[in-house]
């Protein structure tokens, strides 16, 4: 991506505004040090600063992390800011690990792409100025940093949790980065949470509806899975045969989630916080977003009434789209229920001791499991039952079924093609689960009637998919307004309803 101009750059650094945290980082040729534009930090002169366009090419260049303003808490990249939808795609595998470890490389991850290696070595470099490897090491150093100063883990689980090859290798990156040991970089107070638990905390680029989203979430909880609480969210995990638990609550004064894991692989935890990024819609660039969507004189009073409304993701692909199939042609409750039936007949078992609050017990099934199942008796027609028989075998057969590849017209043709899944239920499932930020269920009831009420008249899912193409590439996020504004609606009239009865009576 190219950076504004070396003097626009300057001024914004100079304001120390939050809005510019995490969309460019400061190199400083006098301690070579780089740093947020929020860096308490005495502001440098103009001619000992470059601007690097991400974390890791300010890496590359020779700089190393500041100890006073932590690049490795700044908002992540924004992926919406001009940076191709392929580096995109890329970005999200390499935060879940798809760089880590001998048996994968760039080759593998070009592959899965469908991209050539060299390709996407160029796309990285002209968008983030550093080669997928250098993103990679980056992403490792920056999260091994964050669990030193947050966390009381020991240096070797903190070395197997950020995916380094070896204790020894996780050593000697910090001496040559920070001229100093691991340990000296860890604060002498520590975490206070119980030893088995990790707490971080997850920024975003503020303003942040969390309101909004964890409404979005209450609605959906199913029994024994998750739970929410005081407005805390909390669920059970299932990741590579290990389960636990999260519980995530909002610190708005920091512009932050902060999240609590208790789970027994260390290894799993970049893939947890990137699920927990993902679920939260923690990436977008939202003011670009509700500008964009701003545009449009219809919905520009939506976008008012929610500054920083977000699209919710999914924990998991295969849970969303299960979840996509139990709601076809029901309401959310209806659909909630035959999850939480679900869970009782195939959901795995999470021990106590690995839950965060006691009303979990369960982990949603895993492909395999449901794949494998005699049967799935849940009272459904017998065509919904074998859609989710299809999707499991589906989803066993291409374990990245749901990862992002392609673009929003491959993903709904691929997903189009396993049995009973139509064209709402495909861009559902893209929207939640493979994070196509351009899907739009447009013949969903919900949307139609949102649409209605913004339009004061109703209209065909055909006229709404015109009307919906000025909203473009963030077409989710316009929906999620209009399920919100339909919610309101619903609530409103309820309450009318009560009050009528109430007065009648």
């Amino acid at each position: 991506m190219e950076l504004p101009a070396h003097d626009v750059c300057y001024r914004a650094l100079q304001s120390r505004d939050p809005r510019f945290d995490g969309l460019f980082f400061t190199g400083v040729i006098t301690t070579r040090v780089y740093c947020r534009p929020i860096c308490p930090a005495r502001t440098p002169r103009l001619e000992n600063c470059y601007f690097y366009a991400s974390a890791a090419a300010a890496q590359e260049a020779g700089y190393r992390p500041c100890l006073r303003c932590r690049p490795e808490i700044a908002p992540d990249l924004p992926i919406w800011r001009g940076t191709s939808t392929t580096v995109s795609r890329a970005l999200a595998l390499i935060s879940e690990g798809a760089l880590d470890g001998p048996e994968n490389n760039v080759d593998k991850l070009a592959e899965r792409l469908g991209i050539g290696e060299r390709q996407l070595r160029r796309l990285f470099l002209q968008h983030l100025g550093a080669s997928p490897i250098a993103v990679a090491q980056t992403r490792r150093v920056l999260f091994a940093k964050q669990l030193i100063h947050d966390t009381r883990m020991p240096m070797a689980e903190i070395a197997l949790a950020s995916g380094f090859s070896s204790l020894r290798r996780f050593n000697e990156t910090f001496l040559e980065l920070f001229h100093r040991p691991p340990r000296a970089l860890r604060k002498k107070s520590g975490a206070k949470t119980d030893e088995k638990d990790v707490e971080l905390r997850l920024r975003y680029r503020a303003p942040y509806d969390w309101n909004s989203i964890i409404e979005f979430l209450q609605a959906r909880t199913i029994t024994g899975v998750e739970v929410i609480e005081k407005d805390c969210y909390f669920r059970t995990v299932e990741i590579d045969k290990a389960v636990g638990s999260i519980a995530i609550t909002h610190l708005p004064q920091r512009q932050s989630l902060r999240v609590l894991i208790r789970f027994p692989n260390v290894k799993t935890l970049p893939a947890i916080v990137a699920r927990v990024r993902r679920l939260f819609d923690l990436n977008a660039d939202i003011e670009t977003i509700d500008r964009h969507l701003s545009a449009d004189a219809a919905l520009k009073p939506l976008i008012k009434q929610r500054p920083g409304l977000r699209a919710p993701g999914g924990w998991d692909g295969f849970e969303i789209a299960v979840r996509a199939v139990l709601s076809q042609q029901i309401t959310v409750g209806a659909a909630r229920q035959l999850a939480g039936k679900l869970i009782a007949q195939h959901g795995r078992t999470v021990p106590a001791s690995f839950c965060l609050h006691p009303s979990l017990t369960h982990a949603f099934p895993s492909t395999k499991r449901l794949a494998t199942a005699p049967s799935i008796d849940l009272g459904m027609p017998s065509s919904r039952l074998a859609t989710l028989r299809a999707l499991a075998e589906a989803a066993v057969t291409d374990p990245h079924l749901f990862r992002p590849t392609g673009n929003i017209d491959e993903t709904i043709t691929r997903l189009t093609s396993i049995r009973g899944i139509g064209e709402w239920s495909a861009h559902y499932i893209a929207m939640r689960a493979v994070r196509e930020m351009d899907a739009f269920p447009a013949t969903d009831v919900g949307l139609l009637r949102g649409a209605a009420s913004l339009y004061g008249e109703k209209v065909s899912s055909a006229t709404l998919l015109q009307r919906a193409d000025a909203w473009r590439p963030w077409r989710a996020y316009a929906a999620q307004h209009l399920w919100a504004s339909n919610s309101n609606q619903h609530q409103q009239s309820k309450r009318n309803s009560q009050v009528e009865q109430r007065r009648k009576s």
